[in-house]
């Protein structure tokens, strides 16, 4: 009888055996459907056993590599030139085969959350360009949202390539595709859209730690954070937190006890109240926990039993709505504009009802302005639905302090969305990223150069092949009607400053923000002009790649005369005359000044400054009224002329 300990170790033998011959794997972007860059040494690499040959046939050519001890191949294509699909073989222990491989051009865009955000955003901007998406050599990759503070990733857990159809575009970053539709369109190659950013996040998130060094705090923060179980613990901690806060107010919510979303519900003890706005209870600005709000509306005959859209503009925090007492839909945070879809045969003749639940976790809480609070129907009819309504408070409490989000921190978000993809040779990169830096934009000046050397370093490319185009802020936040200062204007400038780093590009968007929502809508502008730069610094074209870029200036008498790069055919003001200039004697307090162009410089003057030192355009968190172009239709960028000397 065979002694059964013996068959044990027989069978573990065997299982050890089978383990040791791994099968060949691939990083997530060596996959069907990637675009390979061309005109350049690619790198393709992967895992294997230790010592296996892996050979790649691709385009009738024959490549080979070994294993290392610990796995690692790597093999490298030369001279692919643009074309596609083709299809691409790989065997080792095991066969891969990967079909509609093209070869183009590859970008990574990068960022926070305007980067992010989806053409199912934009969509009401974008109907007919979502409707009609069709195009195969238009590809898409979203890396996973993921970060790691205790070690560089060599690999991403998910992601595929997608090609621009219908079912597709509505997940694709809207700025990533029309850059990308752009630069087709124009050169008629493949392009390869490698999508890498986070909402909310830093640039000292994207930075190694190698690049952190220079920076003791965060590098320091990092090195603490990164320590086993650190993270785990505080994320419990907070975790916990934030659920009792919220059993608390679901618990504590009359609203949800007595059925307020019902149609018929009797509220004549409610209070009235006028959207959009924020409430207001005994005097008190800020309140928190839990708001219902109720209107009542006519339905026509006509719109009766019809489909509807209901736009609620954007709410803070988190709504839940109901229409005639039937749940229609909720969005759990503050940014995203309120689209939802009311059902065939929801809405009567006559009197309807809609009920909204508001949760808001600390500030105020309310509906926000100059957006749009409507039904709408597919006869065009509309009802408006701003104005009076009626509100009751379900639950008041203290508010919940906002949460850590440890993804955010120091050296995460590169370590886990940056060093796995390294590897992927890439034409350039575009990023939209500032938002989160506005508190130190001093800081900003040193961080944001520094992390683009550090890619261009890890990427292994010259900084001659490896352009870095980015998007300077847009306005947003109120308008102000005397000249300020601003953190936001500041930030811009350490982007303009940017401009000092080789093979870099900007696109400005200081007229494409919209005051109340620091994620506008218009991302096309933003696209195009992100390729504009590109091809005059990634393509040789010799165009203006941007809008005016301030170059110096002179004082001349009672007026301050301004230079400026990025000319083109010549300056323009559009719709009328230039504003936003603002002009300062010794004292430098700026006052709002007059400014006329002059060929290919604009004269600034103001009768209340008889001796000027210095000059500001469009230096706010908004500035509205920003209108310098060059005849390209180009925007200016944001400058002072103040401190200007310091910076150089």
């Amino acid at each position: 009888m065979i002694n059964k300990a013996f068959v044990s170790i027989i069978i573990a033998g065997l299982v050890s055996s089978f383990s040791v011959m791994a099968q060949v794997e691939l990083p997530k972007l060596i996959s069907n459907g990637m675009v390979l860059q061309r005109d350049a040494e690619v790198r393709l690499w992967g895992w294997a056993s230790p010592g296996e040959a892996v050979r790649i046939n691709f385009k009738d050519q024959q490549y080979q590599a070994t294993a290392t001890e610990n796995g690692d191949w790597e093999i490298r294509l030369k001279d692919l030139k643009a074309g596609g699909p083709y299809q691409m073989q790989i065997a080792a222990s095991n066969q891969i085969v990967l079909d509609s491989v093209y070869i183009g051009d590859v970008w990574l865009c990068s960022g926070q959350s305007n980067m992010e955000i989806p053409m199912s955003r934009v969509a009401p901007l974008y109907e007919e360009e979502i409707a009609s998406a069709n195009n195969q050599y238009i590809r898409y990759f979203e890396v996973p949202k993921e970060y790691d503070l205790s070690k560089e990733r060599e690999k991403i857990s998910g992601g595929q390539w997608q090609e621009t159809n219908r079912k597709n575009i509505d997940g694709f970053s809207a700025v990533s595709y029309f850059f990308g539709k752009n630069l087709y369109e124009t050169y008629k190659v493949p392009i390869g859209l490698i999508n890498s950013a986070l909402g909310g996040s830093p640039v000292q998130a994207w930075l190694s730690e190698d690049a952190l060094k220079n920076y003791p705090e965060y590098y320091e923060e990092a090195q603490r954070l990164g320590k086993p179980g650190v993270i785990d613990s505080l994320e419990q901690i907070d975790q916990d937190r934030i659920r009792g806060w919220y059993a608390e107010v679901n618990s504590g919510d009359a609203g949800n006890s007595n059925h307020w979303e019902q149609k018929d519900l009797e509220d004549s003890g409610w209070t009235e109240f006028v959207v959009p706005g924020y409430w207001n209870f005994d005097g008190k600005e800020k309140q928190n926990g839990v708001v219902w709000f109720r209107k009542k509306f006519e339905v026509s005959e006509a719109q009766a039993g019809q489909s509807a859209k209901l736009l609620l503009g954007r709410i803070v925090d988190a709504d839940s709505v109901f229409v005639n007492g039937q749940f229609v839909g909720n969005t759990t945070y503050q940014y995203p504009p309120r689209r939802y879809e009311i059902p065939k045969d929801l809405l009567v003749q006559g009197e309807n009802t809609i009920s909204v639940k508001v949760l808001n976790e600390r500030g105020r809480g309310g509906f926000v302005s100059d957006k749009p609070y409507e039904i709408n129907f597919d006869d065009e009819s509309k009802i408006e639905l701003s104005g009076k309504w009626m509100h009751k408070a379900g639950f008041l409490t203290s508010p919940l302090q906002p949460q850590t989000f440890y993804r955010w921190k120091p050296e995460g978000l590169y370590n886990a969305m940056i060093h796995p993809i390294e590897k992927y040779h890439i034409k350039g990169v575009i990023w939209y990223q500032g938002e989160s830096n506005t508190g130190d934009p001093e800081a900003y000046k040193t961080l944001f150069p520094d992390m683009i050397a550090d890619w261009r370093e890890k990427w292994g490319q010259q900084p001659e092949d490896f352009p870095f185009i980015f998007v300077q802020l847009a306005n947003f936040m109120e308008a102000y009607d005397a000249p300020t200062d601003s953190n936001w204007a500041r930030l811009r400038e350490a982007q303009l400053e940017t401009l000092q780093v080789p093979n870099t590009g900007m696109a400005v968007a200081i007229d494409v923000g919209e005051w109340n929502d620091i994620h506008p809508l218009n991302k096309k502008d933003v696209g195009d002009r992100l390729a504009q730069a590109a091809k005059n610094l990634a393509y040789g074209e010799e165009i203006v790649a941007g809008g005016p870029i301030f170059e110096s200036y002179e004082v001349k008498g009672d007026s301050i005369e301004i230079h400026f790069k990025n000319v083109g055919d010549g300056l323009m003001a559009e719709d009328g005359e230039l504003k936003e200039f603002a002009i300062a004697g010794k004292d430098q307090k700026f006052v709002w000044a007059n400014a006329r162009i002059e060929g290919d410089k604009i004269v600034v003057f103001s009768p209340k400054i008889s001796n000027p030192v210095a000059v500001r355009y469009a230096w706010a968190n908004n500035p509205e009224n920003a209108n310098l172009y060059n005849k390209e239709g180009l925007p200016a960028s944001p400058f002072r002329t103040d401190d200007w000397e310091l910076s150089r």
